[in-house]
Parts: C-alpha cells; sequence; structure tokens
C-alpha cells in the first residue's frame, strides 16, 4: 500500500492536480539554483528539482544524512544542529525547511528565519504543520520531537504567503510513536488509511487556496 501511495505522491500529473509539496517545491525553486535545505532529512523533496545545481544538506541525525547521502541528493553535507551553523550573506538563492520549523523552540524558530533572510538571495520556503501537531521520538531520532507550532497566522504575520498541503486538519492526528516514519497514513485519523488518504487528498482542492483549514502550510517569503 505504501508503494502505491508513494507512486501517487511523487506522480507530476497529479501533483499538478492536488498540489503536492513536490509540486509546490518544483514551482517555488525554479529560478533557483542554488538551494541550503535546512533539516534535510533522510529524503528530502528537492531530489525533484532537477534545476538546482548546488545544494547543502543540514542534518544533525547521523542516519538520515547517510541515507540523503546514500541516494546523493545533494552536493554537499553538515553534519550539526541548524541552530550552531552560519554562512556569509546571500550564499544561496533560497533556504529551505520542509518539515523542520516545528522541531525547533519558538526562539529557535525565529532566529534561524532571521538568518535565513540573510543566507537567501530570492526566496525562503518553510513547510510546517498548521499549528501545534504533537509528535514524539520517531525512527529512533530525538530530534523528530515537536516543539513548536507554527499556523497560518503566525506565518503571514512573519511576511509569509502561505498555501494549504496534505488536505483536511480534521482527518488526521498525532503520528504514533511507533510509526517508523514511512508510512504515510499514520498521520491518517481513520481506518482503512488508503481510503481516508485519498479522501484527505481530494479535500486538498479546497485546502490548497484555504489554508486555514490545512493540517500543514506551504509558506514562501521573498527577500
Amino acid at each position: 500500500m505504501n508503494a502505491l501511495i508513494y507512486k501517487l505522491h511523487e506522480s507530476r500529473f497529479l501533483g499538478r492536480i492536488f498540489h503536492t509539496v513536490i509540486y509546490c517545491l518544483q514551482k517555488e525553486l525554479k529560478g533557483c539554483e542554488s538551494v541550503l535545505d535546512l533539516g534535510c532529512g533522510p529524503s528530502s523533496p528537492i531530489k525533484y528539482c532537477k534545476n538546482i545545481s548546488r545544494s547543502i544538506g543540514v542534518e544533525a541525525f547521523g542516519p538520515y544524512l547517510k541515507e540523503s547521502m546514500r541516494q546523493g541528493i545533494h552536493n554537499e553535507y553538515l553534519e550539526k544542529k541548524i541552530e550552531e551553523i552560519n554562512f556569509p550573506e546571500n550564499s544561496f538563492d533560497a533556504v529551505i525547511l520542509v518539515e523542520t520549523l516545528e522541531h525547533l523552540s519558538e526562539k529557535d524558530g525565529i532566529e534561524i528565519i532571521e538568518k535565513s533572510k540573510k543566507w537567501a538571495k530570492k526566496k525562503i520556503i518553510i513547510t510546517t504543520p498548521n499549528g501545534f501537531i504533537s509528535q514524539k521520538e520517531l525512527d529512533g531520532n530525538p530530534l523528530q520531537k515537536h516543539l513548536s507550532g507554527w499556523n497560518l497566522e503566525k506565518m503571514q504575520k512573519l511576511g509569509f504567503h502561505c498555501w494549504g498541503l496534505a488536505g483536511l486538519k480534521s482527518l488526521r492526528q498525532e503520528v504514533p510513536d511507533y510509526s517508523t516514519g514511512e508510512d504515510l497514513t499514520a498521520a491518517i485519523k481513520y481506518r482503512p488509511g488508503l481510503f481516508w488518504f485519498l479522501v484527505a487528498t481530494a479535500s486538498q482542492l479546497l485546502t490548497y487556496y484555504m489554508p486555514s483549514l490545512a493540517f500543514e502550510i506551504f509558506c514562501v517569503k521573498n527577500i
């Protein structure tokens, strides 16, 4: 079932219709050649953006870093917490945080956004749950715990334009701590998971344009 869901999620045709994170990232990074990927994880969706000629992946959890390196997603890697890094101004066309911000405290999150404004020449892209969603350790990675919440109103006040992702928030729940992080239906509230995942996907036709109802938000700040 997971193989089918990933195939649907990665489909370029369906991504254009339902505005998946892959499609949105490809669209927003179209004019960018260099990208800093903060909290890149094991399988960053930046791998679908073929126009990127230089990217640096920052990841503190060793097994995730090794998997990303195995796939050859980035040109360069830093095995560090993102709170510990620094770069000169205008080092990258774009800085992205895909499912990363919620793993930081609010104080650290604000600080990394401010730093990203200096590092990025063109834009900052953030995806995050719409508000605080509890999450414990996954994949044996203590950094997977959620420490903060970033809703639509908060991101708009920080100067981001936002769209909805992942369908209706009401169809999803906290990912159970026994999940490996590989099951895209783990956060679906109802069963059977595949059916309700497809319902959530269909609801994305609405929530993309009404992000207040969405489970996640896709946020872009042009520099």
